[in-house]
């Protein structure tokens, strides 16, 4: 099995921050978004302002926003649209892209540039930047900001059920890989590969997760595959080496690796569509000009709660 190792080393201009715990306190979408702006928080905020969405970001020269909606158009499973800038340059204001949803339901008082976490910024398709406290001085008048719905908005309601993951226990970020399932191109964005996330539970609890999840369309619905047989068929070489996210947490409760597992119904891997997928689709677009994101795990927190948006 694979050793746990760094799958994302760090950059050499990277900024140094801290990993304190997320901050129980922190129990609105607009809460987690001050601290964030102030620097106090810097870490993945699953578990955090419980039962609130929280959203991807992409933010893209605006030549490419309109193939970048077809894409979310084409491909709502890994990339379902929440909102956007509301014009070109505005990082203050959204627009729904919702019918159900105003724009100050889904969010307000935000600054994009720093109300995340942690960013990544890739220019000519290539990452030049990893977690970064803030992406003011890349952010042009040209840039169009994406949010796209996260597998994170769902926990609230696993966790109330009885199912809550070891990564929302333990603040971690949930295990993310890329796979062999192709995106429906769009313009630009051509040869893009679905990401998904993987969380493990009992084979006897997978169909009970399925149908909590599957209402949350805006935030990916349910899983696209579960089980061992579903690690080959998306063409994931080894479970215990994810492309982003915690190597510790594809260890069992007891501390063996995931993939000493294979074939337990105790541990069975279960997959969703990924956030992270726009920014693979970025770099396989090998679009020009510098386009931001999100660091995987450290979501933009909003407004709009996870009832105003579940289907029946």
């Amino acid at each position: 099995m694979a050793a746990a190792v760094d799958v994302n080393p760090p950059l050499e201009d990277e900024k140094q921050i801290s990993t304190q715990p997320p901050s129980l306190s922190l129990s609105t979408g607009l809460a987690v978004r001050l601290a964030c702006r102030s620097n106090t928080l810097t870490t993945v905020t699953s578990g955090l302002a419980p039962t609130h969405l929280q959203a991807n970001l992409i933010i893209l020269p605006s030549r490419y926003a309109a193939d970048f909606r077809l894409l979310c158009a084409r491909n709502p499973v890994p990339c379902p649209l929440i909102a956007e800038s509301s014009t070109a340059g505005s990082y203050t204001c959204i627009k729904s892209c919702n019918n159900g949803l105003s724009d100050a339901q889904i969010l307000s008082d935000v600054d994009i540039r720093r109300d995340a976490p942690r960013y990544m910024v890739y220019r000519d398709s290539q990452l030049a930047k990893k977690d970064c406290l803030d992406i003011c001085s890349e952010w042009t008048d040209d840039h169009v900001a994406f949010l796209i719905g996260c597998s994170y908005s769902f926990e609230s309601a696993l966790k109330e059920a009885g199912l809550e993951d070891r990564h929302t226990k333990l603040g971690r970020n949930v295990p993310m890989y890329r796979t062999n399932v192709p995106l429906c191109p769009a313009g630009v964005f051509t040869g893009g590969t679905y990401v998904v996330s993987m969380r493990p539970y009992k084979a006897s609890e997978i169909e009970r997760v399925r149908e909590i999840t599957r209402g949350y369309s805006e935030t990916h619905g349910e899983p696209i595959a579960w089980g061992w047989d579903a690690v080959a068929r998306l063409g994931i070489g080894d479970i215990d080496a994810p492309d982003w996210g915690e190597v510790s947490l594809t260890l069992t409760k007891d501390g063996r690796f995931l993939g000493d597992m294979v074939g337990s119904e105790e541990e069975v891997p279960v997959f969703w569509g990924c956030g992270v997928t726009p920014q693979e689709a970025v770099m396989r677009a090998g679009i020009e000009g510098t386009v931001m994101a999100h660091s995987p795990g450290h979501m933009l927190l909003l407004d709009v709660r996870d009832h105003d948006i579940i289907q029946s």
